[in-house]
Order: structure tokens, then C-alpha cells, then sequence
């Protein structure tokens, strides 16, 4: 066979090759999904609907197992009261888990700046307006360490928050004594340090001011993620820090604000919680950073960051408190509405490995 023969019957086969490559190809790119990996692929876009599924579920299902005492207006109103701190601590918390890190020092920087704000106001004489605003630098100042050490000394969130919640825990009791100060304290010194505690009537539910204040923090919170280029450098940071750097976004410095702002929710937090416990108390909300973070699980935001809204801690926040509210009314023990809240939230964690997984 000539060289020219050989030669046309290769160039034949290649093409015969890569007509059936690129049969192969196309029909592997136009393979139909079925209805679980298009379940899949929804859930990859949108990841605030597994919490409200899950909501409106538990409403039905609770509202049918505990009856009419469930769906009245003060009980509803009530869930919202009790979720309104943990609430707001899930929005700080959200801000760092987007970036791929974790904040454990949450709660004990609350209540820091709760204790900070009221030996200012009972202890110093120091008004009110002004003891709530330096609580509130404090605590950018607090998140702002955290941010630092991450950031600069590069250690890890974790072990930098795990340290500074330990600092802030054992200032607190320093700076308190112990003690509490009490109700009629504060009522006859600096009533302004309860306002989120008091509540309005609206039929017969009793909405509080830190009710409205969790969801306007939540509304602020929402509008600077989603309609600012900070809000898309967060973003940016948690999917990929180091692809973030090289398209010009400075993420240490995006990092310290993401901390520092964290810690001025928790400073905010720390006047709502002092209106919602009725005094300052050096030991309320011991469990509250677990809390947060169990909001934040189940509200859709992935702990490897990068992916979830912010309105998904408000909404895992509400089945929290609506799991304790049914679970109570139907008579089951605190022990066992601590178990549920468990399994809930590793079944959130499993179901956010397993939407991740989605072929892109």
C-alpha cells in the first residue's frame, strides 16, 4: 500500500474517531436527569427552601399533634420572642460562616457587652444612650480582635474564637462580680436598657421591640449581602479565598470587617437580650453560641462557606422555636425537644454534603 493510500485510510479513521467521540459526547451531555437529581439541582440554587419546607412542615405537623393552642396569636408571638436572641446571634454567625470560618466567642460577646453596658449605666452613672453606644464599639472591638488574629497571625477561626470566647466569658464574670443586677434596677436607673423588652398588642398577640429588631437586623443584613460589592466579596472570600485575592478583592481586610461587624450585632444583641431577660445577668444564655450555629445549619448556609442566605438563619431560628413550642404543648420533655433539635441538625449538615455533591 502507498504512503498516500495509507495516509487517506488514517485520516479517514480519525475522523470516524471523532464523529463517534463527539456522538458519544453529545449524548452524554443530553442525557436526561431524573426527578431526583433535578430535586438536586434546585435545591444547589436554591438552598433557603429546604428550611422553609421544613417550616411550613412543622407548622402543619404541630399545629395537628399540640391543636388549636398551637396556631393562637400569643403562642406564635410568643416563638418569635424566644427565638428574637438566638435570632440575631445566627445573623453574626452567618456573616462569618459565609466566609468559610467559624465564630464560637458569638454569645460570650453579647453578653459581655450586656454586663459592659450596665455597670456603665448602674455602677459609673453613665447615661444610658451613651453606655448602649460604647457596648456596641465594644463589640465591634471584640469581633474586630477575632478578625485580627485570623487575618494577621493566620491562626484558625475556630481555635482564635474558642480562645477569645474563654477571655470574653471569664471578663464577663470580672466585670460583673457575679452578680446581676436586678429588674428594679434598672427600672428605676436606666429603663432605656429594656426597651426591647417591652411589647405591643395586636389582637391577641404581644409583639416585642427585639422581635422587630431581629428582623430588621436580618433586612439590613440582607440588603448589604445581596445589593453591595462587599456583600459579593463575602461571598467571593467563602467559595474560594485565594481565586478572591487574584481577582483584586483584599480578604484580609474584607475578613476583619466580616468579624467586626459580626461583633456590632452581638453589641445590638447584647441591649435586645438585657430587655428580654429584664435584667443584666452574667450567666444568661450559656448555650447561646451552639444555638447559633444550629440556626445557621438549619437555615441552609454551608459551613464550608460560600453558598446560603442570610434570611436562612431567621428561618432555621423559627423552627427551632417552633420544635420547642410543639413539642411542649404536646407534653414531651425538655429532654427529649433537646434530642429533636439534635437530629435536626445533622440532618440538615447530611443534607448540605449531599446537595454539594451536585454535578455542575
Amino acid at each position: 500500500m502507498s504512503d498516500t493510500a495509507q495516509t487517506s485510510r488514517s485520516k479517514q479513521d480519525f475522523e470516524h474517531t471523532l464523529d463517534s467521540s463527539d456522538s458519544s459526547v453529545a449524548n452524554f451531555e443530553h442525557k436526561p436527569r431524573s426527578l431526583f437529581d433535578n430535586v438536586q439541582h434546585f435545591l444547589h440554587g436554591n438552598p433557603t427552601m429546604i428550611p422553609v419546607i421544613v417550616l411550613i412542615a412543622s407548622i402543619v405537623i404541630f399545629g395537628f399533634v399540640a391543636g388549636s393552642k398551637f396556631f393562637s396569636p400569643f403562642n406564635l408571638s410568643l416563638i418569635m420572642q424566644q427565638v428574637s436572641i438566638i435570632g440575631i446571634l445566627a445573623a453574626a454567625q452567618s456573616l462569618v460562616i459565609l466566609t468559610a470560618g467559624i465564630d464560637l466567642s458569638v454569645g460570650a460577646i453579647m453578653v459581655l457587652m450586656s454586663v459592659i453596658m450596665g455597670q456603665l449605666a448602674i455602677t459609673l452613672g453613665v447615661p444610658a444612650p451613651i453606655a448602649i453606644i460604647l457596648g456596641c464599639i465594644g463589640g465591634i472591638l471584640a469581633g474586630g480582635l477575632n478578625g485580627f488574629l485570623v487575618t494577621r497571625i493566620k491562626l484558625p477561626p475556630f481555635i482564635v474564637t474558642l480562645g477569645t470566647w474563654n477571655i470574653f466569658f471569664a471578663l464577663n464574670l470580672w466585670l460583673s462580680g457575679a452578680q446581676s443586677i436586678r429588674s428594679q434596677t434598672l427600672d428605676e436607673v436606666a429603663p432605656l436598657l429594656k426597651f426591647f423588652g417591652e411589647s405591643i398588642a395586636l389582637g391577641g398577640a404581644r409583639i416585642t421591640y427585639g422581635s422587630i429588631l431581629m428582623l430588621v437586623i436580618f433586612g439590613v443584613l440582607w440588603y448589604i449581602l445581596n445589593h453591595t460589592s462587599w456583600g459579593r466579596h463575602v461571598y467571593a472570600i467563602g467559595d474560594d479565598k485565594e481565586a478572591a485575592e487574584l481577582s483584586g478583592i483584599r480578604t484580609n481586610r474584607t475578613l476583619i470587617m466580616v468579624y467586626g461587624l459580626a461583633g456590632l450585632v452581638c453589641g445590638i444583641g447584647a441591649w435586645a437580650s438585657i430587655g428580654r431577660v429584664g435584667s443584666v445577668s452574667p450567666q444568661s444564655f450559656q448555650e447561646a453560641n451552639l444555638q447559633s450555629i444550629t440556626a445557621v445549619v438549619i437555615g441552609g448556609i454551608s459551613l464550608f462557606g460560600g453558598r446560603g442566605s442570610i434570611i436562612g438563619p431567621l428561618i432555621g431560628a423559627l423552627i427551632v422555636g417552633v420544635f420547642n413550642s410543639g413539642l411542649r404543648l404536646a407534653g414531651v420533655d425538655v429532654l427529649w425537644q433537646v434530642f429533636a433539635i439534635g437530629w435536626l441538625t445533622i440532618i440538615a449538615v447530611a443534607i448540605d454534603q449531599w446537595i454539594r455533591k451536585v454535578s455542575s
